[in-house]
């Protein structure tokens, strides 16, 4: 069993990032942050691929002995297992962990599996739907029995695997039996957001967005899909307002709109869960 002693580490917490959304890389900064301050690591830094400071430059200024590369993701998709890796010259054929680990000299470094696909994600998910509805009451808390749950995710057709990680929360969330029922809907993909309506038992929806950061498919896309008219979610945002008001009626149904699970405080401990998931594959590293 390897140490937990990260104090030779370093950690990257690696984004997506935006040129066009300056709040897409809060999260990362905050939970960045967080561990920051318990000073588990030599050095904490934040990472990009689409804003700065970009991943490609960051990594050759870090000489500490082991350095973790976690990538801040809901799924194992297209930019965390293909474009983001392949930048950093990691050869992700098959879902081997030697094959996330490279040595130069004395350094180690290793490229974790995304955030997202944790199973802690599960306890995130269900911690955002209580929050949202014991916040806003009305006219007093309804019981998850009296709820029917939606995990609302991105999807895209480039890479079936964006899905996997939504659809492994849903069944562990059902298995659990909280909730009147429990269903996954998508920005790009069908079951489309709108259904929501249509597909629910219970007169109270929750929908807990499987997203990272409250950017604009959060504050803007989900609202307006949800029936809100754009030109009021954009001036409720302008005047530093919440672009959805919980609950609203809409089509019979009272509906509650959580936050990005990638806000919630317990995030940092799922990145310590990939750091330590991943520190135990030195001991295989180079077997092969």
């Amino acid at each position: 069993m390897l140490s937990e002693d990260f104090s030779n580490a370093a950690l990257v917490l690696i984004g997506h990032g935006s040129t066009k959304n300056a709040d897409s890389g809060v999260p990362v900064f905050k939970q960045a942050g967080v561990l920051r301050q318990r000073r588990l690591f030599a050095e904490v830094r934040e990472a990009f691929w689409k804003q700065d400071p970009q991943v490609e430059r960051v990594l050759p200024e870090l000489n500490h002995d082991r350095i973790f590369l976690v990538p801040f993701f809901i799924s194992d998709g297209y930019f965390s297992e293909n474009v983001i890796p392949k930048a950093l010259g990691f050869e992700l054929k098959v879902d081997e962990p030697f094959q996330r680990v490279r040595r130069s000299g004395r350094q180690m470094v290793f490229y974790c599996r995304a955030v997202g696909s944790h199973p802690g994600m599960t306890r995130l998910l269900l911690s955002r739907a209580d929050q949202v509805i014991r916040q806003f009451p009305f006219p007093r808390t309804p019981k998850p029995k009296d709820i029917s749950l939606f995990i609302a995710g991105h999807g895209t057709e480039q890479d079936s695997n964006s899905r996997v990680s939504v659809e492994r929360q849903l069944e562990a969330i059902r298995q659990q039996n909280l909730y009147s029922d429990v269903h996954a809907v998508y920005l790009e993909e069908e079951p489309r957001i709108a259904s929501c309506y249509e597909t629910a038992r219970a007169r109270n929806i929750v929908l807990v967005p499987f997203f990272i950061s409250d950017g604009l498919h959060v504050q803007e896309d989900i609202p307006s899909m949800l029936g809100e008219p754009e030109r009021l979610v954009r001036e409720r945002l302008q005047n530093g307002q919440a672009p959805w008001r919980n609950p609203t009626e809409k089509r019979g149904k009272l509906v509650w709109c959580a936050s990005a699970v990638g806000t919630d405080p317990m995030m940092s401990e799922v990145i310590l869960e990939r750091v330590r998931e991943a520190a135990q594959w030195a001991a295989c590293d180079f077997h092969t």
